[in-house]
């Protein structure tokens, strides 16, 4: 499949939204939904004469290699691959000797870089589209700057503080470093990540279509009359019970040889209780460090967090 699932581009400069699907290869509603969203970006002109788009859309297949083998990864988690000494790393590297993941990363790198050298946009807006293998709650993920929070909360999806914290090497810490350059010179960006649901749901694509289109308007290319559809509704229905703001409170990080295993039956936003049997593992059971709010519990052979913890805030 090629990389760019499309592109739009407005009469008007302004910002440059750069939306990920499958940076995760078993995670197809995140394409799918782009796809989606270009037919309904080309159709809105006929319905809406006063369609005017600001700026540019381009969407991409994350990792590629292992969406078309429609598993997480091939060798490496490439959303675990963007920390700086990674990048350097990759980077110095003979590109023959690179990992599948690696070597996505580059190129992945090199065309967002060439993208930004030729819009010159205003800002630079990145969504990465995610979906979880436990089923229940959608949420999303800002990083720490007050930007990146104002566009989460536009996305009218329950919102997680601190996420950031309990992981690494995301492309979201890469995107909130300011790592992308233009005139030779750190970019601002501001970036949130999507959870639409479980792999397989096919509302996990509509809701990633909502996802989308409400970033397209709190990115300014779009008005909010504008690319109007049921998919907005959807959304805003499977939200409304959920907590609105959270904050993660703890990671159970999977390491190599630990067999890790989660009881089934969790689901994302699940309360716990302190000691609750969750999982087990090479150790034996593991207990859940505190009460809270279960997120991601990890029901696939390939990850490396078992599940977190999260508060709601009162």
């Amino acid at each position: 499949m090629e990389r760019i699932i499309g592109t739009y581009t407005g009469p008007e400069h302004g910002a440059l939204v750069v939306v990920l699907g499958a940076v995760h290869g078993n995670e197809p509603a995140g394409v799918q939904a782009l796809e989606e969203v270009f037919r309904l970006l080309e159709h809105e002109p006929s319905v809406n004469p006063g369609f005017r788009f600001r700026g540019k859309l381009i969407g991409l297949v994350g990792n590629r290699r292992a969406f078309h083998a429609q598993q997480r990864f091939i060798h490496c988690d490439l959303n675990r691959l963007w920390s700086p000494d990674n990048l350097h790393r990759i980077r110095q590297a003979d590109p023959q000797h690179l990992k599948a993941e690696e070597q996505e990363l580059l190129e992945l790198l090199e065309l967002l870089h060439n993208e930004i050298q030729q819009t010159r946009p205003e800002a630079l807006v990145l969504l990465d589209l995610h979906t979880t293998s436990a089923e229940g709650g959608i949420f999303c993920i800002p990083s720490d700057d007050a930007a990146s929070l104002r566009l989460a909360k536009e996305l009218h999806a329950p919102v997680i503080l601190g996420m950031l914290d309990g992981l690494q090497g995301t492309l979201l810490h890469f995107a909130a470093g300011n790592h992308f350059e233009m005139g030779g010179h750190p970019h601002y960006s501001i970036g949130a990540a999507f959870e639409a649901g479980q792999h397989k749901d096919p509302l996990s694509v509509s809701r990633s279509i909502a996802a989308i289109v409400n970033c397209l308007r709190a990115a300014g290319c779009i008005q909010p009359e504008d690319v109007d559809s049921r998919h907005a509704n959807i959304l805003k229905t499977f939200s409304d019970p959920l907590p609105k703001v959270t904050r993660l409170r703890h990671v159970h990080h999977i390491r190599p040889g630990d067999t890790f295993q989660m009881r089934p039956g969790y689901i994302n936003f699940q309360a716990i209780q302190r000691n609750e049997y969750l999982a087990d593992d090479a150790t034996g059971p593991v207990l859940a460090p505190e009460d809270g709010l279960i997120l991601m519990p990890l029901y696939q052979p390939q990850g490396t967090d078992g599940f977190f913890v999260v508060q709601e805030i009162q």
